[in-house]
């Protein structure tokens, strides 16, 4: 990666990281949604990242797509979960190992191969038995008697490196991952799933050592796949980690604007209620200010205590109750329990318009940041 790349990434990482865009409200969660959704569809999916939501968070499959790419959907959730937990021990990683993650991967949609070089169950991740090229017109893989050898030696070197990685060296170790996913494709140790499984693996190198995974969209797929090829023809692993890490970048920098975007709609109508609540109550602005401001930190919350807003805002606890008990009797807020425990949640939609607002602002952000 050059040293350019290496800057751009660290400050676009930086500024993620203090706008605390990845601590917003099931980030995480779609987040790995959406490299999963992009990662099928590059080998042919197209459902869509709604309906891996759907799929994933209530079993409900979409009538417009086969039942192949939502299984290879499904499966690709399962081996992600698998491993993050998995990688979370810092175990070697040994050929067994990588052959159990293609199993999880191809769970639902390999196949089982009767070739001359024998039998083999794409299902259950093992080694393919026959020789493979690189689409139309490709160069071949190399054969498949070579892949448990080139697969040893690609696991001591991986595990080398991970023994020797400084894990503060951010751009170290997505130059890592970027590593190991380009040897392990051009290994291409399994009959299908090597892409997706290749990506999981450097995710799960990424995820491994804490920093943001790298997601690689659809859109990105000729770009991608051209890196792959010059990087394997003019035999410079840069060019694949340069492409990658620019990748990684453009992805960032989206996340970014759509953040700042979605910050900037909610400073205006928080505004706007804080003017309808002065206007409504006959109250002073800047308690009007105060109150929305409690409104807006309570929206994604199922209820919350009086020391809560004290530790959020700074108040007295005495002003945090007054407060609390000024929104419960405009109609903002429920409140249950005796004094000493007593919780404050926000009323149904359908209870008042200034809610109403504020839960469509919140779904809006939400939305935002699944991409």
């Amino acid at each position: 990666m050059t040293q350019e790349n290496k800057d751009i990434l660290l400050k676009l990482l930086k500024q993620h990281k203090e706008l605390g865009i990845s601590e917003q409200i099931d980030y995480d969660k779609f987040y790995l949604y959406s490299i999963i959704t992009h990662s099928t569809a590059i080998e042919g999916s197209t459902v869509t990242e709604v309906e891996a939501q759907l799929l994933f968070d209530e079993g409900i499959t979409s009538s417009k797509r086969t039942m192949v790419e939502q299984m290879m959907n499904l499966d690709l959730k399962v081996a992600y979960e698998y491993g993050m937990q998995w990688i979370r021990k810092h175990d070697p990683i040994t050929i067994e190992w990588l052959v159990t993650l293609a199993s999880k991967v191809m769970a639902r949609t390999g196949s089982e191969y009767h070739s001359p070089g024998g039998d083999f169950d794409a299902s259950k991740g093992e080694l393919r038995k026959l020789n493979v090229t690189a689409g139309i017109g490709g160069k071949s893989y190399m054969s498949y008697l070579k892949v448990p050898m080139k697969l040893q030696a690609f696991c001591e070197e991986l595990n080398r490196r991970r023994s020797e990685i400084d894990p503060s060296d951010i751009a170290a170790v997505y130059e890592l991952s970027f590593w190991a996913h380009f040897e392990l494709v051009t290994i291409h140790p399994w009959a299908d799933g090597n892409g997706r499984t290749c990506r999981l693996l450097m995710n799960l190198l990424q995820m491994e050592y804490g920093v943001l995974p790298t997601k690689v969209l659809k859109e990105d797929k000729a770009e991608y796949i051209q890196a792959l090829i010059d990087t394997r023809e003019e035999e410079s692993i840069e060019i694949f980690q340069n492409c990658m890490s620019h990748l990684h970048c453009q992805h960032l920098r989206y996340d970014i604007d759509q953040y700042l975007k979605s910050v900037d709609a909610e400073m205006v109508d928080k505004r706007n209620l804080a003017k309808e609540m002065a206007d409504k109550w006959s109250i002073k602005p800047s308690l009007a200010d105060k109150l929305s401001d409690i409104l807006v930190f309570m929206v994604d919350k199922k209820e919350t205590k009086t020391e809560t807003i004290v530790q959020q805002f700074g108040f007295t606890a005495t002003t945090a109750k007054r407060y609390l008990r000024q929104l419960t009797e405009f109609g903002y807020l429920a409140a249950k329990g005796g004094n000493r425990n007593r919780t404050y949640n926000m009323l149904n939609t359908s209870q008042t318009e200034e809610k109403k607002k504020y839960v469509k602002l919140w779904t809006h952000q939400k939305q935002d940041l699944k991409r």
